[in-house]
């Protein structure tokens, strides 16, 4: 049985071009390496994706280094890179933003940019584009080239990274612990989440503490939107939901993309690739059962992180729809969980 078009919550194919891993036209054409490219993401029934601007802070800050990664008893703490600077996070970001004006100028690939153009791709052929900002450094804290930045094509805005910005904390990277680490947002963060209701632009609740996850729901007239997370229930990672957050998510008709990324899957946080698919059912099974099928999606992360070998890449999502489709869910449950429930939100977000 055919599988449902995809609309995949989160990709890094952009910093991967950014980095030298792969060119514009590896990712139309196919590439050796990473985890997208347009064959893969037909192979995988990927009809659009949610393209991440993320500026690293690689040049700055190297995680792995003494005294920013701890080891702990039972897990390990990841020190917060510190704040970027503002002229760099904007050069870096517009190097992306000209990636993905090359992608969207390929034939067969559109800018996707309201929910008109979204419905097209998965009724379509064409692959869809929606540009994403994974952390708002780029965006004046006065907000003064917002408007320029929606002109080119942004329709997603994370406030912050796992770092803090003007705007909010990031939840640093810690196993076992909740999301309750780190402040909220700050009164210019609120300024900008209203800023998005106005001109409809997701806002984008992953990386942000449980603070942040909460400010925004106060601030925000919009559905919660939590592009690539997981259920802290079943993995105890800072970056998985709480059920509370959970609830919260249905009670404002909003979705949780459910990340591929290893450590955010398995119930040991270990960063391991040799994971199975059954961990990334009982992660919907559990989103579902808190939230209802109709406010779960996919936010794969693809070339963003480590990804299970039992997906592999773009290719791979045809395998998870398979496992959920084994484990139960009818074709009605999957169409929502592939794309119903992201263009639910962007219809009420974007129009």
């Amino acid at each position: 049985m055919d599988s449902p078009a995809v609309v995949d919550g989160h990709n890094d194919a952009a910093l991967a071009v950014r980095r030298g891993e792969a060119t514009v036209d590896d990712l139309v054409d196919g590439r050796d390496a990473g985890h997208l490219d347009l064959p893969r993401a037909r192979d995988g029934g990927l009809a659009a994706g949610i393209f991440a601007v993320f500026v690293p802070s690689e040049e700055q800050f190297a995680p792995d280094a003494d005294g920013n990664r701890v080891e702990t008893d039972d897990g390990y703490r990841i020190r917060s890179p510190p704040p970027l600077a503002p002229s760099f996070a904007a050069n870096a970001a517009d190097e992306m933003l000209a990636v993905l004006d090359d992608l969207v100028a390929r034939p067969g690939v559109r800018r996707v940019e309201t929910a008109a153009d979204l419905r097209a791709c998965i009724e379509g052929n064409d692959f869809g584009v929606v540009v994403h900002f994974e952390g708002a450094e780029p965006i004046h804290p006065d907000r003064s080239n917002f408007a320029d930045y929606y002109e080119r094509g942004l329709r997603s805005l994370g406030l912050a990274w796992s770092r803090p910005t003007a705007f909010a904390d990031g939840v640093p990277f810690q196993f076992p612990s909740s999301p309750g680490v780190g402040g909220g947002l700050t009164e210019r963060g609120r300024r900008l989440v209203e800023r998005c209701n106005d001109d409809g632009v997701l806002v984008d609740c992953a990386h942000l503490t449980e603070q942040g996850f909460w400010d925004v729901h106060d601030a925000s007239t919009a559905p919660l939107v939590v592009s690539h997370a997981a259920a802290n229930a079943v993995c105890p990672s800072s970056r998985n939901l709480t059920d509370e957050q959970l609830d919260a998510v249905d009670d404002t008709d909003g979705v949780v993309g459910l990340t591929f990324a290893a450590s955010a899957l398995r119930p040991d946080g270990a960063n391991d690739a040799d994971t199975s698919l059954d961990v990334v059912v009982d992660h919907v099974d559990h989103l579902v059962d808190r939230m209802g099928v109709e406010h779960v999606a996919l936010g794969s992360d693809f070339d963003g992180a480590t990804i299970p070998d039992s997906i592999g890449d773009a290719a791979g999502t045809r395998d998870v729809l398979a496992a959920l489709r084994d484990a139960g869910y009818e074709n009605s449950a999957l169409r929502k969980l592939a794309h119903e429930n992201w263009l639910r939100v962007c219809e009420a977000t974007w129009d």
